[in-house]
């Protein structure tokens, strides 16, 4: 090497050295020398304790189908959770491995990566890289120093509740559905849920926006402030085993596709260090676990399509992967659908129930960690507290618990129910400060036959029937109920326990069709959404109480939302 080319390079490194930035250099002439990859590594967020970090790699050499990233830290850091790497660590030294799904990398490609966690004292920053064994070149950032802890939680790091001091994303796409409607504006400004029900959602199907699209405009809404985004998980395999209306596109055993087709490719999204400032709420696979209590042999509400599902564990191995991946992320939290009191308050469900949302939480590499609450009442009906009667009452020489509405649950209304299961969930084994967040979409019943106080005393029956704000055939009917209004708006830490009430499901879109309608989403036709039914076992064959003429699921039904809007409690001004 000539003297000439030993001090420009020595120079260089001096430079590098200077502002933090070491260069690595091939053989050859100087005019030939060249950065094989950059490695950008970032501190996001830092506590006394723990930090949140993201890695971006780019690739200038030939193009890769796999890679490895390799660093050491120089302190006692220690990596407990990563996503879209798979990251060991042994002592000091750390390997980040690509996914099967972002294992390509072009020449000129970048990929990112990102972790949480532990350190004491001082969190430098690695001083070097490699890229499949080659160094490369280092551009890092970030706090490097403990804050004070008498300061506010970083942003981006996981608070008690999410939904306390923040706002809660507008969906446009549905905020505009709204506005179109006569008198919708009085309530176009309401947060809802973001349905993720396809594979295809994920980047926007039949013109929709699509997840990146939306928490684009969610960065947008929150400004300086903070935010809640609400997304729901729902594409289990073999989905809604129970009823036909909300099956889906993936078929019983395809629980493969489910975890690298759809929900490793949301958490790719989510763990964007673009939206590391939001506070991502998802609400995990409706309608799935508690099929496995409820609708299987040898009840007489069983179905062949749930006897399957617990069988072959998918439901439980989707759920536990979804929470370990989505749990990875640090600004994510996650609820886990609990379904309704209506379907699980019964003694022989409640518990049952519970055991299986465990079982799920620590399947598939997922913890009770990975749990932040639970959801009741997720597009349903079940109204939140029923002022005129109680399961503790005795009515004309009878419980209340034995008039037929009640039917022996243990559990009249929502808030209760979502109390009580919380403390059972606890007993469990999920952390003491779990959150419980109630849908309340469309659970107000109002309107002009919404009772003032309690039925007549006649009978256990005439008392409950007579002072029920819900007014369905039965607590079993699910599908565009017929005289359903607008129940309590979104509203954070509404009781002790209770996360906050939400519209998960945004008004007006349809639980299921009337009728068979052709469709290319995967959903069928179910009966309980025809007026006409008489029903089944699962709402003790009472008539459907379905609204006629409803499209298929998740589309707008204008009927439906003027009905809830016209029955809206509290009213709408």
């Amino acid at each position: 090497m000539s003297r000439t080319r030993t001090a420009l390079l020595a120079a260089m490194a001096l430079v590098a050295g200077a502002t933090g930035t070491a260069l690595a250099a091939v053989p050859g002439d100087v005019g030939a020398a060249a950065v094989p990859c950059t490695v950008d590594y970032k501190v996001q967020n830092q506590w006394d304790t723990g930090f949140t970090a993201s890695v971006t790699v780019t690739n200038h050499g030939a193009a890769k189908s796999s890679w490895a990233v390799k660093w050491s830290y120089a302190g006692n850091q220690k990596i407990t959770s990563g996503w879209n790497a798979k990251l060991t660590q042994s002592g000091t030294a750390v390997t980040a491995a690509n996914e099967s799904y972002n294992g390509t990398l072009a020449t000129g490609g970048s990929t990112s990566f990102g972790f949480q966690g532990t350190y004491s004292g001082t969190n430098a920053v690695p001083a070097t890289f490699t890229l499949d064994g080659v160094t490369c070149n280092v551009d890092s950032g970030g706090p490097t120093d403990p804050p004070d802890p008498t300061d506010p939680p970083p942003q981006g790091a996981r608070v008690d509740n999410p939904y306390v001091g923040a706002k809660v994303y507008v969906n446009p796409e549905w905020s505009a559905n709204a506005a179109a409607e006569p008198g919708g504006s009085r309530i176009a400004n309401q947060p809802t849920g973001v349905w993720m029900d396809r594979t295809a959602a994920i980047n926007g199907a039949n013109g929709k926006m699509g997840l990146r699209a939306h928490l684009d405009e969610a960065l947008r809404q929150k400004g300086s402030g903070e935010l809640v985004f609400q997304v729901v998980i729902y594409n289990l395999p073999g989905r809604d085993c129970a009823a036909l209306a909300s099956n889906g596109e993936l078929g019983p055993t395809e629980i493969d596709k489910y975890k690298t087709q759809y929900i490793d490719p949301i958490a790719a999204i989510l763990s964007d260090p673009k939206y590391a400032s939001l506070r991502i709420v998802t609400t995990v696979e409706i309608d799935s676990l508690p099929n496995l209590v409820t609708n299987v042999s040898p009840r007489a509400t069983a179905t062949p399509n749930c006897d399957v599902m617990k069988a072959n564990g998918n439901y439980v191995k989707g759920v536990g992967y979804a929470l370990n991946k989505l749990g990875d992320v640090p600004n994510v939290y996650n609820y886990v659908d609990a379904g309704h009191h209506g379907w699980l308050g019964w003694d022989d469900n409640f518990g049952a129930s519970a055991e299986v949302f465990k079982q799920a939480a620590t399947a598939e590499g997922a913890t009770v960690a990975d749990v932040h609450g639970f959801i009741a009442n997720t597009a349903n009906y079940s109204a939140l507290k029923e002022d005129h009667f109680s399961v503790d009452q005795t009515v004309a020489g009878k419980s209340v618990r034995e008039s037929k509405w009640v039917s022996w649950n243990r559990y009249v209304d929502e808030l209760s129910y979502a109390k009580a299961l919380r403390e059972k969930l606890v007993s469990l084994g999920f952390d003491s400060k779990i959150g419980m967040l109630i849908d309340t979409s469309r659970n107000g019943w109002g309107g002009t036959a919404r009772p003032t106080g309690p039925g007549a005393t006649t009978s256990v029956d005439t008392y409950v029937d007579g002072g029920r704000y819900d007014r369905r055939f039965n607590t079993g009917n699910w599908c565009n109920q017929k005289g359903a209004g607008l129940g309590e708006r979104p509203k954070a830490a509404p009781e002790p326990g209770i996360d906050a009430y939400v519209w998960m499901k945004p008004p007006g879109e349809s639980d299921g069709s009337s009728k068979a309608i052709d469709n290319d989403e995967g959903k069928g036709f179910d009966r309980m959404c025809d007026p006409t039914y008489t029903g089944n076992p699962r709402n003790d064959n009472n008539m459907s109480g379905a609204l006629p003429d409803a499209p298929v699921s998740g589309h707008w039904f204008s009927a439906q939302f003027q009905e809830l809007m016209r029955n809206a409690y509290p009213p709408l001004s």
